[in-house]
């Protein structure tokens, strides 16, 4: 069933699309990548699984994506992650398992930990993540960055960064890389307090196999599972790679 939630007031106030499958539970939640939406393959596989096993599924689109409103240049961790926030929080009522894909797998650690600190009724009964793109902003972007693009960035407020995912460059603002840095992870552990599986094609040109590594090392004391997919891509959408993330989800539901 289509929904719409309000996020934010005044000049920041947008509409973000929501789509609940009724079911039982735990509840599946999509968390989207940087320029995906809700429809995109893995979520509608996801719904397709929920559909026949008569389990509950949430996805939705952040601002500037998909079917929401606002602009996506406006777009940073924060935003996403408040829009996040908001959905689960409207339209959840037990412990979800959140499913975040590339981008989304940070949000999706972000959100587990301001869940578990403000509504632990809702901390996460597991986590799947697929290619997580964990530090995004630093770590896969700026980092990664020669002199003469940080220069733009710094100057220009903006990059118009060429994708392998569409015709049109990607703008990466520097709100969007300034804002990141309020949100880094790998500094410190990371505690979920449930099961993690994570997903990482060792063929993926953006999220480095050795950063789900990385990932890894930074999750004490949680159960956590790591499958690399020797010949699998950034995307992970193939009919084999999502057999593997329904299997994923399977084994925490």
């Amino acid at each position: 069933m289509q929904h719409s939630v309000t996020v934010g007031s005044g000049a920041e106030e947008r509409r973000i699309a929501v789509l609940r499958r009724e079911g039982k539970g735990p509840p599946v939640v999509w968390i989207g990548g940087f320029k995906s939406d809700m429809r995109a393959t893995k979520a509608s596989a996801i719904d397709s699984w929920a559909e026949r096993q008569g389990r509950a599924f949430l996805r939705f689109d952040y601002s500037g994506h998909g079917e929401s409103g606002g602009e996506f240049e406006k777009g940073t961790i924060s935003r996403w992650l408040e829009e996040a926030l908001t959905v689960m929080e409207r339209f959840l009522e037990e412990r979800p398992i959140l499913v975040g894909s590339s981008m989304g797998g940070w949000i999706s650690l972000l959100a587990a930990r301001r869940l578990t600190d403000r509504r632990p009724v809702l901390s996460p009964a597991g986590i799947v993540l697929i290619a997580p793109a964990i530090d995004m902003t630093e770590a896969l972007m700026w980092r990664r960055f020669p002199e003469d693009i940080r220069r733009i960035v710094e100057e220009s407020g903006v990059y118009y960064r060429p994708s392998a995912y569409s015709d049109a460059p990607y703008p990466i603002t520097r709100e969007l890389i300034e804002d990141g840095r309020r949100h880094l992870l790998l500094g410190s552990p990371i505690r979920t307090g449930c099961p993690v599986h994570i997903l990482q094609g060792m063929e993926d040109p953006d999220v480095p196999w050795g950063h789900a590594l990385e990932l890894v090392e930074h999750l004490p004391g949680d159960s956590v599972s790591l499958t690399l997919v020797k010949d699998g891509d950034h995307r992970l959408s193939r009919d084999e790679d999502l057999e593997r993330l329904i299997g994923a989800i399977e084994a925490i539901a």
